[in-house]
């Protein structure tokens, strides 16, 4: 057994119980759990983009990250602090504006070509869209609904994107032979993309004779092949990014996996479809 794989395994075993305790808490345990991975991979996004912690770009990131992820899960409340009616969606508008406007401020007297200017800012507003907007959707899904319990539905998604992803990794590597994204992820396979959503159909299936009899069998099957395929092209997603900067990993944050950049990638786009279905179509 390799030291990569013992790492591997070493941080799963403390990790995963500690990641499901602080779902089923919920409140402000889930809120700061939350709140830590998506600075934590802020810090990650902005260090690799060339932002240093000596810079004021870096920690207006994390401002704006921080509060976008406040308003939206309704920890923050702007209202309060500009003494200005605001509501969520407002707030987070205006945080996000506000840091677009500042940070285009910073760089555009900045001494490289104008090109390499506009390039910088671009991919600093989608690190900051990328996080800002999409991790509060994992607090969301916490919430639940009246009838079921936020700890069950987390425990669901990390259950569909956790074993679906060693799924769809199996199957790639027992029958994978078409490319998926030969450009972004060259290991990645149609075989494996199709054994990771049959991986989180079984899922759905477990889970519903164990934690979620009431949500009905065919409302988990939707949630868990729409969760599977957001999942694995949000995956692909950061792969994108590490690819346009020619790294493998984020960081070597977590031993044995990467950083939470890394982790997390199939989480960020899977929450926000898994939160819409359940308050659009569920409710």
């Amino acid at each position: 057994m390799s030291r990569n794989l013992i790492a591997r395994i070493a941080v799963a075993v403390v990790a995963v119980p500690a990641i499901l305790w602080i779902s089923y808490r919920g409140g402000v345990w889930l809120f700061g759990m939350v709140m830590l991975f998506a600075l934590l991979a802020a810090g990650e996004f902005l260090t690799r983009e060339g932002f240093r912690p000596s810079g004021l770009i870096f920690w207006l990131g994390l401002v704006a990250i921080g509060l976008s992820i406040g308003v939206s899960t309704g920890f923050v409340d702007l209202s309060r602090l500009l003494t200005v009616e605001m509501s969520i969606y407002g707030g987070v508008l205006a945080v996000l504006s506000a840091f677009f406007l500042i940070t285009a401020m910073i760089l555009v007297v900045g001494k490289e070509s104008p090109a390499e200017l506009f390039k910088r800012h671009a991919r600093l507003m989608w690190g900051v869209l990328y996080l800002g907007l999409l991790y509060p959707f994992v607090y969301k899904v916490g919430q639940g609904l009246p009838t079921i319990g936020g700890g069950d539905c987390l425990l669901f998604l990390f259950a569909l994107l956790w074993l679906g992803d060693t799924a769809a990794m199996g199957v790639g590597k027992w029958l994978g032979k078409h490319k998926l994204a030969p450009t972004v992820s060259p290991n990645k396979t149609v075989e494996g993309f199709v054994g990771g959503i049959v991986g989180a159909l079984v899922i759905a299936v477990v889970m519903h004779f164990w934690r979620l009899p009431d949500l009905g069998l065919v409302h988990l099957v939707f949630i868990a092949l729409g969760a599977s395929v957001f999942g694995q092209l949000g995956d692909l997603v950061e792969s994108m990014w590490k690819r346009s900067l020619g790294i493998k990993d984020s960081s070597s944050l977590i031993p044995g996996h990467g950083g939470l950049l890394d982790r997390f990638d199939s989480l960020l786009f899977a929450a926000p479809f898994v939160y819409a279905y359940l308050h659009l179509v569920v409710r």
